[in-house]
């Protein structure tokens, strides 16, 4: 095999040749910087530069056909023979964002209006009008499916009616673990973000019966870049990124590096006890500072081969005040992945990919408490996440394209607040799927994943997709069966509240979560207008929920505790929603977007809702563009609206909306960008002021003023 390979770098080596050019704004002739530029039947790829200027080196001798894509322009293709000088591209301007390519729903790259799979695309334009501080931020600001509820050991994300532990995350592409996943994205370094409605077992495996959100980094290509970006709020609030990346000739470096703090805030200096107001020190939003750094390396040995290795590091360090609170908690995240990718004839493909990701959970006493004296560090959970993935993508026929693979996974846990010294289980997958060209118009996919699990045995998921276009409509309907294996934690952990004479225990004959997920989407796509409605249907069997098993006299005699809960299989749930969005371009730079959500989550048993569902969502913006030569304005009021929140726990937190009002100034010189910001956040100051509870609608501080700066080098 060895031999084989040195053979083929050899002879791709042999013979290569460069190709050049410029890519410019058809009506205007103004050069357009950010182009993506790729090569068909090779992994060689570009991305222009201020000047509009791209250079892409080390291709095979023949015929190449480029293609040229970019958020705001149609896609544009073009067959090139041989070296060549310079080549001009000229690209007409696009209102509707269907071109964007996907990888999320069916694994392979495809047009977004192409995918028969339905993904939503959050691009990089997007998420910079809102001014968005992090990942979490970004999919709230831009889409109604997703709300978040806060508490003291950190911020939960919902996703279309189910909780983070019912939806895969992946940085690009791949699968990644552990606690604070979303805040240790450096936003100011996002190309795009793809979410995947619904079950999709057959790619991504366990876990993934609620969606998929994939992340895809903005790495530059043949270029230096030099980007610091910051942003200063009330209430302490400021977030400070720096990237740096440099690709020249085969190797490419991507370093990013992201520091956030925030002071601690009351929201209501009250709290309520036996009926009556009283004073209190207790906080809403815990202080807190933390730190990413992320660094991948990449190495194109020939234009159909390359590898990666990656590393970061993520710590973040609650700072609660010292009157009212006994100690801190410290979460810690580093991991490291590696892989290669070799393209091989006909457009088929061969990738492997190993990651590791490794938490720690840490109390960090300091001052006496329930046993622990000041300077204690008590290791609350430590993880150990380990993934390897092996997958080829063969194009059978011009209609039939198969990927097929293996993946195996691996986890640990171990906790000495829970007396657990080392806790492990591990799957192995396989998976195939095709997708078929029955007509021009009509695609289908069809796929299934087998898996077996060292503790709870084989399982088999499912699925497919069928879409068919007809002009400016696109109807797609899909089904899907999404399995969950219950989590170390879940089996095995003990939590004992420590506001609350409360404990709370695993059990060891937890079952498997299963679900059936039913998908039908439409989509309308003309000139400055795009339409698009989405309704689903999610079966889930065994959720995972608390039961009280012992109260009292008798929980206190066997326990120790007042009250004591057990994790079981007893909730059977059912999600009904409809997901309605519009984009619309008015004309003299101004676009207006809104989307809806209507989410009906109940426990089929007890007819109640899923723990903190929201019924009805909203997200609207209107945003002005126009440019002056060098300098262009960018001005967006984005809203987001909703309903009330359910707790099983605490009962409903109280609707409201929250608006903003962003500003972005780009000043465009010959190698540096300028982006000074300047805005207003909850522009009509809605605060959930009641007194001091664990179920606030939002922890927002009020009206804020904050002002940013970016700061961008590309040669």
């Amino acid at each position: 095999m060895l031999h084989v390979l040195c053979a083929f770098m050899c002879l791709r080596l042999s013979a290569q040749v460069s190709i050049s050019g410029k890519v410019v704004d058809a009506g205007t002739g103004h050069a357009i910087s950010g182009v993506n530029i790729r090569v068909d039947k090779s992994m060689q790829k570009s991305v222009t530069n201020a000047q509009g200027e791209f250079s892409i080196s080390g291709l095979a001798d023949g015929r190449h056909t480029l293609s040229f894509t970019h958020v705001s322009y149609e896609p544009q293709s073009r067959s090139i023979e041989g070296s060549n000088g310079q080549v001009l591209i000229s690209m007409k301007e696009s209102h509707v964002n269907i071109s964007q390519v996907v990888v999320t729903g069916t694994g392979t790259h495809h047009r977004q209006k192409d995918s028969p799979v339905p993904v939503q695309v959050l691009t990089q334009q997007e998420i910079a009008n809102t001014n968005a501080s992090s990942v979490e931020e970004a999919l709230q600001a831009l889409s109604p499916t997703f709300s978040s509820m806060t508490n003291g050991m950190g911020t939960f994300l919902n996703f279309n009616g189910l909780g983070d532990d019912y939806f895969v995350f992946l940085l690009n592409g791949r699968r990644i673990a552990g606690d604070d996943v979303f805040q240790r994205i450096n936003v100011k370094n996002i190309k795009r973000i793809e979410l995947l409605n619904g079950a999709s077992g057959t790619l991504y495996g366990t876990n993934a019966l609620g969606g998929v959100i994939n992340i895809i980094t903005d790495d530059a290509k043949n270029t230096i870049a030099v980007q610091n970006d910051t942003k200063v709020r009330s209430k302490g609030r400021v977030t400070e990124s720096a990237n740096v990346d440099v690709q020249k000739g085969k190797i490419g470096s991507y370093t990013s590096y992201q520091y956030d703090r925030a002071d601690s805030w009351q929201l209501s200096p009250y709290e309520e006890k036996k009926g009556e107001l009283t004073e209190t020190e207790k906080i809403a939003s815990a202080g807190f500072h933390s730190h990413a750094i992320s660094e991948r390396l990449t190495f194109d040995a020939t234009d159909r081969l390359n590898f990666y290795a990656s590393g970061n590091y993520y710590r973040n360090q609650t700072d609660r005040p010292s009157a009212v609170y006994s100690y801190d908690v410290d979460h810690e995240t580093y991991g490291y992945a590696a892989g290669a990718k070799l393209l091989l004839t006909n457009g088929n493909f061969l990738t492997a990919d190993f990651n590791t990701d490794i938490s720690n959970s840490r109390y960090d006493y300091f001052k006496a408490s329930g046993g622990y004296e000041a300077g204690d560090k008590v290791l609350r959970k430590r993880t150990r996440y380990h993934n390897a993935t092996v997958k080829g993508i063969f194009n059978l026929s011009k209609n039939n394209k198969l990927s097929v693979g293996s993946e195996f996974i691996f986890n640990a846990l171990k906790s000495v607040s829970d007396n657990i010294d080392k806790e492990t289980d591990n799957t192995i997958a396989f998976f195939a799927q095709d997708e078929i060209t029955i007509l021009p118009q009509l695609q289908a996919l069809v796929g299934i994943r087998y898996l077996y699990h060292n503790v709870f045995g084989s399982h088999a998921t499912p699925n497919a997709s069928l879409m068919y276009t007809l002009g400016p409509v696109i109807l797609r309907a899909n089904y899907a069966a999404g399995y969950r294996a219950p989590s170390l934690s879940e089996v095995y952990a003990t939590d004992i509240a420590k506001t609350t004479d409360r404990m709370t225990i695993g059990n060891e004959d937890l079952n498997p979560e299963k679900n059936n997920y039913f998908g039908f989407n439409a989509e309308y796509n003309y000139r400055w207008l795009s339409l698009s409605g989405n309704v689903f249907f999610n079966d889930v069997r065994d959720m995972i929920d608390y039961a009280t098993i012992a109260k009292g006299d008798q929980a206190m005699e066997q326990y120790g505790h007042q009250t004591v809960r057990q994790r079981q299989n007893i909730n059977h749930a059912r999600l009904f929603g409809t997901n309605i969005s519009v984009n619309a371009y008015m004309g003299y730079g101004f676009t207006v977007r809104g989307a809806f959500s209507y989410l009906d989550a109940k426990d089929k048993d007890t007819d109640l809702p899923l723990d903190k569902t929201i019924k009805n969502s909203w997200t609207v913006g209107l945003q002005w563009a126009h440019s002056w030569g060098k300098y262009s304005l960018n001005a967006g009021l984005n809203g987001r609206i909703y309903s009330r929140r359910f707790s099983e726990t605490y009962g409903y937190a109280p609707h409201y909306s929250l608006w903003d009002l962003n500003t972005r100034h780009t000043i465009n010189l010959k190698k540096f960008t300028l982006e000074p910001g300047i805005g207003v956040e909850n522009f009509f100051n809605w605060i959930d002021d009641r007194p001091y509870n664990s179920n606030y609608a939002t922890l927002n501080p009020g009206r804020t003023m904050y002002v940013s700066l970016k700061v961008r080098f590309k040669d």
